[in-house]
């Protein structure tokens, strides 16, 4: 299709060249579930292997994506999301909220989910799925954190909307996050004892969850995904509220070996969600089950 003059200066139009279409937009959502490899893209696409060397070598040359060598004989390589990569999962996790709220739900704003509703059955999938490696998230102790923690038998990942917010309207399992980190405050020696770390996890700005876990005295670590990494990793549910993305409230047990083992979502009761993610974490030491 011929480009019209006028779109020459699209920022949209620009940028649905790069999307391209159907293809490219899933090459670019399991490469940021870290399936980086050829092989890893096909079988979870189910494309051909001729037009996805196509769709790769395209997102390569736009700069979207690199090729890096991970083995020499043969040659083998993965591709990465560059900067400008990386710059697009926001746009990513937006289709997806809008995909959840509109196409596959009712269009209503709300926190939380239902059990017939696609983001319960996606993450409720998770068990068994790997954490990304390398995924290192801003945390509130002024450098980039590992998800999960190297020398711990689990880890627990609560992700929540935001703390210190003045919903515009009300908000179905929107509020309850100042209460949710004081109680992982106050069982965090629990945790500890059981070998257990804990990682909070919003996408305010860290210099917001800085103020907040000063404030709270919060023994852990309070991670930003502002740019979307995780949510796009996981392809974990969000909502748009007073102003951004958010993600709804779950909690995740990730084993040391970076495997999701459990999960809690919706999380409604949250003081029996945090008793329930410390018994699930302390028996991570067990060795875990399921396909990936």
């Amino acid at each position: 299709m011929r480009m019209r003059d006028a779109d020459e200066t699209c920022g949209i139009a620009q940028a649905a060249l790069v999307l391209g279409d159907w293809w490219n937009v899933l090459v670019l959502r399991e490469v940021a579930r870290g399936h980086v490899r050829f092989d890893a893209l096909a079988a979870e696409i189910g494309l051909s292997r001729k037009v996805l060397a196509e769709r790769l070598g395209r997102l390569v040359a736009q700069g979207v994506l690199h090729r890096s060598v991970y083995q020499r004989r043969p040659v083998r390589h993965e591709y990465l999301l560059t900067e400008a990569g990386l710059a697009l999962l926001p746009l990513l996790v937006a289709m997806q909220d809008w995909g959840d709220r509109w196409v596959l739900g009712d269009g209503s704003v709300t926190g939380t989910a239902t059990e017939d509703s696609a983001e319960h059955a996606r993450v409720h999938a998770l068990p068994g799925t790997r954490v990304p490696d390398g995924l290192r998230l801003p945390g509130t102790r002024g450098a980039a954190v590992p998800l999960v923690a190297p020398d711990a038998a689990a880890t627990v990942l609560f992700t929540y909307p935001g703390t210190g917010v003045e919903w515009p309207e009300p908000i179905p399992g929107a509020a309850g996050c100042t209460l949710e980190n004081r109680l992982f405050r106050d069982a965090w020696p629990a945790f500890r004892r059981s070998g257990v770390e804990v990682r909070g996890i919003s996408t305010q700005l860290p210099y917001e969850q800085e103020e907040f876990a000063r404030a709270e005295g919060l023994p852990y670590d309070l991670l930003s995904d502002a740019r979307h990494q995780l949510a796009a990793a996981l392809r974990l549910p969000t909502f748009r509220g007073a102003g951004r993305l958010r993600h709804k409230r779950l909690i995740l047990v990730v084993d040391a070996e970076h495997t999701v083992r459990h999960v809690l979502f919706p999380v409604v009761d949250i003081p029996h969600a945090v008793t329930e993610s410390l018994r699930l974490a302390a028996g991570c030491t067990r060795p875990a089950t399921g396909a990936g």
